[in-house]
């Protein structure tokens, strides 16, 4: 992780929707915050897995949810889920009229058969 803190709460997230997602014009199930540097990743029930695939290429272990109205922590180090954290900069979730799953207009019909 070389030095940077697990959590730094100042980092606001890097926007509303899973940044690789936006850029490939795909689509996700849930999103995650990386609690280090804000980054949104969709999560593991999604088609691209992005928050792991952050965590895997940042060392950075702690995710956030970014769903409205949750806020627990995981540790992928340790494989801990946190009900308790502290307040990260906001927003602390997505904007409520984006849909789950998400974005409008990009999910397909047949989305729920790739759920694992």
């Amino acid at each position: 992780m070389s030095g940077e803190p697990a959590i730094d709460p100042s980092v606001p997230p890097s926007g509303a929707g899973c940044v690789e997602c936006d850029a490939a014009g795909g689509w996700w199930f849930h999103l995650r915050r990386c609690a280090a540097c804000g980054h949104i990743g969709c999560c593991d029930d999604s088609p691209a897995k992005h928050a792991t695939a952050h965590w895997k290429a940042t060392g950075h272990p702690v995710i956030r949810s970014f769903e409205p109205g949750e806020g627990w922590f995981w540790n992928f180090e340790t494989g801990e889920l946190y009900t308790e954290g502290p307040e990260l900069a906001p927003p602390a979730g997505h904007p409520a009229d984006q849909p789950v799953p998400g974005p409008a207009g990009r999910v397909p019909a047949d989305w729920a058969d790739t759920l694992r």
